[in-house]
């Protein structure tokens, strides 16, 4: 599947330039000239892999597009003529993986897109875990199953990540109960991990397999 790429440049000239070696490629590309349009383009429920977002833009700036595009895995460069350590040192601080100063050599760019882009799936693939049917998405805390989030109380999503971590292995009872201390330092029960177990069981219904291993503990997978 080809990465797709939002490009937010207003000078049309450097915008076709890139559209087409972008193309060349074979990256899919959506462009904008404006906050307004970017906005329009990400509210449709598009998503990107990366944003070539330049700073000064005719209703705004990049700042406002990045702002956007804060609660997706989108990878950020800004693409700018503005050579000001104020403006650099915010841009890294909002979260952009790069920043390119105009005038630019194109081949340089395209190296810096390629490296941007495989640095930050590693960084997405890493902070995902899977077990059965569902995903785990670590960094955000959250477990999904067919694309709906799955709704599990702090314990029964602590105790999913256990199994996940150490997915086909078994695990003693101990062991367990070792990784659900929770977080004002008291230690799960025996009895409460039997009730834990059973209903994450009931939430995930056959889309994990957890075994029970009498008199030892769980294998998950």
């Amino acid at each position: 599947m080809k990465e797709h790429i939002l490009l937010v440049e207003d000078d049309a000239m450097i915008a076709s330039g890139l559209i087409y070696a972008l193309e060349q490629e074979e990256y899919l590309i959506t462009h904008c000239s404006s906050v307004e349009s970017a906005k329009k383009t990400i509210t449709s429920a598009k998503d990107f892999d990366l944003a070539i977002l330049d700073m000064q833009l005719p209703d705004g700036n990049g700042f406002e597009v990045r702002e956007l595009l804060k609660s997706s895995d989108t990878a950020i460069i800004f693409l700018t003529v503005v050579d000001d350590e104020g403006n650099i040192v915010r841009a890294f601080e909002s979260g952009a993986d790069d920043y390119i100063i105009k005038p630019f050599r194109l081949q340089e760019l395209l190296l810096r897109i390629k490296r941007t882009l495989i640095r930050h799936n590693k960084a997405i693939t890493d902070s995902n875990l899977t077990l059965g049917k569902v995903l785990i998405d670590s960094t955000a805390g959250k477990a999904y199953l067919e694309n709906s989030v799955l709704e599990l109380t702090a314990l029964e999503y602590r105790l999913l990540l256990t199994f996940a971590n150490n997915k086909g292995q078994l695990l003693t009872r101990n062991q367990i109960l070792d990784s659900l201390w929770d977080t004002a330092g008291n230690f799960v029960e025996d009895n409460t991990l039997t009730v834990y177990v059973k209903r994450l069981r009931e939430k995930l219904g056959d889309s994990v397999n957890i075994e029970t291993v009498r008199g030892v503990g769980y294998r998950a997978s």
